[in-house]
């Protein structure tokens, strides 16, 4: 295999478990918990920088042409660590914001404009994170010890990023497998009846909140890691749109649904998109990029609304007894009610 085509393959599985994690991230929020959230690329961008400038030296290095807060130098896993907690972080003051005070359709709005303004801000502000330029030439993790130039090393980053899409895979899979994961889903049927049989709902919201922020920081912090670089243009809220459709076509509510969606659309999809080639105004391409993300979520909502893997439909069939003792005991019960009638 060429040297071309080891990095070709390398960038598509790193970018496949990147984009697997953040799709694992929204789906414990939008499939299990019915959390629609159209700012999840904010935690995505939010442990981009912070993995960023805690592996950055100060802004005076390397001629001083880039300018932003922090620049720590920091040892890998450290960056990785902060880019997680400082998403969670992120999340926490918009919990806040929307547990109470607004309704679920308005949350999403508000989430999404806040987006919106935490872009804005990063690129219209140069001293927080050096505007619209972004920040430029991270370190690579444990470049120290692998040349990150070798196809040793782009293999090397490619397990580690498919490892930590697994683990982040099977400790969700733990959470919305126990008896916390069916609260999530009692809320996101009805949240109404969840809180009548005593289910805190806006404590639910707010944790399934900055769980799925941290998720989101630690799949931005793996992504600059590899890239090296991270600007406002990376992370336009219609990227959410694109994850989204990646939980939906998937199957929303199933974590494994939702890695066969992010492999299909964000990686799949728009990389096939990619070779169509150039035709009318230079933005045209592009834009068809956009429609057609638009038209396959609007197909899979109109034919298959349950996604390529649907959510296993849980019963309680199990915990009731035989039907014959069913049967027998409900004959029971009537006929003491009629005596007592």
């Amino acid at each position: 295999m060429s040297n071309g085509m080891s990095f070709y393959i390398t960038t598509l599985l790193v970018y496949a478990a990147v984009d697997v994690i953040a799709c694992l991230g929204l789906s414990i929020q939008f499939g299990v918990a019915g959390i629609a959230n159209f700012g999840f690329i904010i935690y995505q961008a939010a442990g981009a920088y912070t993995a960023a400038i805690l592996s950055l030296p100060q802004d005076t290095a390397n001629g001083g042409f880039q300018s932003y807060i922090g620049g720590f130098h920091l040892p890998f896993p450290i960056p990785w660590l902060g880019a997680a907690i400082v998403g969670g972080l992120i999340a926490l003051p918009t919990g806040l914001t929307v547990r109470r005070s607004l309704r679920p359709d308005f949350a999403a709005v508000s989430m999404l404009v806040t987006a919106v303004m935490l872009n804005s801000l990063v690129n219209d502000y140069r001293p927080l994170l050096n505007g619209a330029a972004g920040v430029a030439l991270v370190p690579s993790p444990l470049g120290g010890v692998i040349n990150p130039q070798s196809v040793s090393y782009q293999w090397y980053y490619t397990g580690i990023a498919i490892a930590m899409a697994v683990l982040v895979y099977v400790v969700l899979t733990l959470v919305t497998e126990s008896p916390y994961g069916r609260s999530l889903r009692a809320m996101r049927e009805n949240e109404i009846v969840a809180g009548a049989i005593g289910k805190n709902t806006d404590r639910l919201r707010l944790v399934i909140l900055v769980v799925g922020g941290a998720v989101g920081g630690l799949s931005g912090g793996l992504l600059v890691g590899f890239i090296n670089l991270w600007a406002p243009s990376a992370w336009l809220y219609p990227e959410t749109i694109v994850l989204i459709a990646a939980v939906i076509v998937g199957g929303s509510g199933n974590h494994k649904g939702s890695i066969i969606g992010a492999i299909l659309v964000p990686v799949g999809f728009l990389e096939v998109t990619r070779f169509i080639p150039s035709f009318g105004s230079p933005g045209l391409v592009p834009a068809l990029e956009w429609i057609a993300t638009g038209l396959l979520i609007i197909a899979f909502l109109w034919f298959r609304p349950q996604g390529v893997l649907p959510e296993r439909h849980r019963r309680l069939a199990a915990f009731l007894p035989p039907p014959d003792q069913l049967s027998i005991a409900t004959v029971d019960s009537t006929e003491e009610t009629d005596a007592g009638a």
